[in-house]
């Protein structure tokens, strides 16, 4: 089962997927795999990010084993829980611009922070009135601002860089949020995908949101992403349920 992909940003032909068996990683556009799992004990990977400045470190968050962090491409990792109280990661986010800034979303203890490359963490959850975060998104022109997705409670925002949330649900008919993706170039225009409620899209920075469902036949959104170059395209992709055909969705507009 593989729950996350990361793409080396200044090499797109190394990959990387977090799986329920560990980390692989693929030098050839993913013709070709191999394990790099020296010093993951449980290796159980919800989510792995990048250094987008320096490619070589790598983050990868775990089930129930906290977040690990390697300095050599993958080729060791190493535990990085200080201050970690929930150890049960969904999803991990870095900042942009200084990428010693990592946020880690949990199940059950809400979000913790780290401004040294996760040599330390601690809780940021004022203001926040449900703690099991999905999704994660940081806008990448103010990295300060920050959305997070829950389920049940919809979607948090944060303007101080997670120290004050506040919740940003006007128009959102469905609170299980599975993903969340902003626009790299007009960072107000998010996109949110939920469960059973679809894709909701807000052009206010979170402040309203609208049904954007058009043509989608399926109200389960597992991931969403956005041609960088051109945000408009977008693409959804779908897990079935009874009866329900699952599957990926484009919008061009």
């Amino acid at each position: 089962e593989i729950y996350s992909l990361a793409i080396d940003p200044l090499t797109p032909a190394t990959l990387y997927a977090g799986t329920w068996g560990g980390v692989s990683k693929s030098l050839d556009g993913g013709e070709n795999w191999h394990s790099v799992n020296v010093g993951l004990p449980n290796p159980d990977i919800t989510t792995i990010d990048i250094d987008p400045q320096t490619p070589s470190t790598l983050y990868a968050g775990t089930a129930y084993n906290g977040v690990f962090k390697s300095i050599n491409a993958g080729g060791s990792w190493s535990a990085i829980n200080s201050g970690l109280t929930n150890l049960e990661i969904q999803i991990l986010a870095i900042d942009p611009q200084t990428p010693t800034t990592l946020y880690a979303g949990t199940w059950g203890g809400g979000i913790f922070k780290s401004s040294d490359g996760g040599e330390n963490w601690s809780a940021v959850n004022n203001g926040l009135t449900v703690l099991e975060i999905y999704s994660l998104a940081i806008d990448p022109l103010t990295p300060a601002t920050l959305y997070a997705g829950t389920l049940g409670g919809g979607i948090f925002k944060s303007s101080d860089g997670g120290e004050n949330w506040s919740a940003v649900n006007n128009g959102l008919t469905h609170l299980y949020i599975i993903c969340l993706v902003i626009d790299p170039l007009t960072p107000s225009t998010l996109y949110a995908g939920t469960y059973r409620g679809g894709v909701f899209k807000s052009s206010d920075g979170g402040e309203s949101w609208t049904a954007i469902n058009n043509g989608l036949t399926v109200p389960n959104i597992n991931c969403l992403a956005l041609d960088p170059q051109t945000p408009s395209t977008l693409y959804a992709g779908t897990w079935g349920e009874m009866t329900l055909s699952e599957g990926v969705f484009k919008s061009i507009d």
